[in-house]
């Protein structure tokens, strides 16, 4: 999953997508994914909003560089400004959902309303699961396994709703993350502090994935003045990958 952020060195590196017409809305991908993890709720949503998606940098047709100090918080501020929207609806999945609170947060007047998929949070502290997930794919990692790697993070993440084809999305996406950013090596990434936040925030987690995300959610609810958290009993950590049609509405409905 890889929590570690990615993002720019220089303007206009990173790879970014505008389809449709209408109030802008921001989707962020997970990090087990990139911008193709959104193509069904892209189609929907592209009928009524100007729908921009991004790959943060390692991820997807964005290059990774290592040695840079970078933040994908400033990375998707900065995308905003290069398209000239000044404020925004945003959707975010896991790590990208994590990102935009933490732009939410260096410029909330910028954010009109949120709407997140199972966001880490920072202060929480790992649950058991976690844990062995994380032990389970840095000892593979260290082995040089990067097919078993790809595997177990989508068993991890993918839940019992989704269909092969999900599936083997996913373990491409996620095969190319890895290899793009396990051959830069080092990287400096820098993560801004969340909170001051104004704009309401509809969060999603799943019943089937790792327990640490729903003690974020709680985390979170109590952090954040304007939350409103439900947990989806049949999702895993990619909802909108598991039942597309179904999380394309809640998405809609949120917005």
């Amino acid at each position: 999953m890889r929590w570690e952020g990615v993002g720019r060195e220089a303007p206009g590196v990173i790879s970014h997508r505008v389809v449709g017409d209408g109030p802008a809305v921001l989707l962020v991908h997970a990090g087990v994914c990139d911008a193709r993890m959104w193509e069904r709720q892209i189609e929907d949503l592209r009928v009524d909003h100007r729908v921009i998606t991004v790959d943060l940098r390692g991820y997807g047709e964005t290059p990774l560089e290592g040695g840079a100090k970078y933040a994908d918080a400033a990375d998707v501020l900065e995308v905003l400004d290069e398209l000239g929207v000044s404020v925004t609806k945003a959707v975010g999945a896991s790590y990208g959902a994590y990102v935009v609170l933490q732009a939410a947060s260096r410029a909330p007047e910028r954010f009109e309303r949120l709407v997140l998929m199972s966001p880490p949070a920072d202060n929480v502290v790992p649950t058991d699961d976690f844990r062995a997930f994380a032990a389970e794919e840095n000892a593979l990692l260290e082995a040089g396994d990067v097919d078993g790697a790809t595997e177990l993070n989508v068993r991890t993440s993918v839940g019992p709703e989704a269909d092969d084809a999900a599936r083997e999305l996913v373990r491409v996406m996620q095969r190319h993350a890895f290899e793009v950013q396990l051959a830069t090596g080092e990287v400096d990434a820098d993560e801004w502090e969340v909170g001051g936040i104004t704009a309401p925030i509809r969060l999603f987690t799943g019943a089937h994935e790792l327990k640490f995300f729903g003690a974020c959610a709680e985390y979170l609810t109590e952090l954040l003045p304007n939350v409103e958290h439900t947990e989806l009993a049949w999702a895993g950590h990619l909802p909108s990958l598991e039942r597309p049609e179904e999380m394309t509405a809640l998405i809609r409905a949120s917005l």
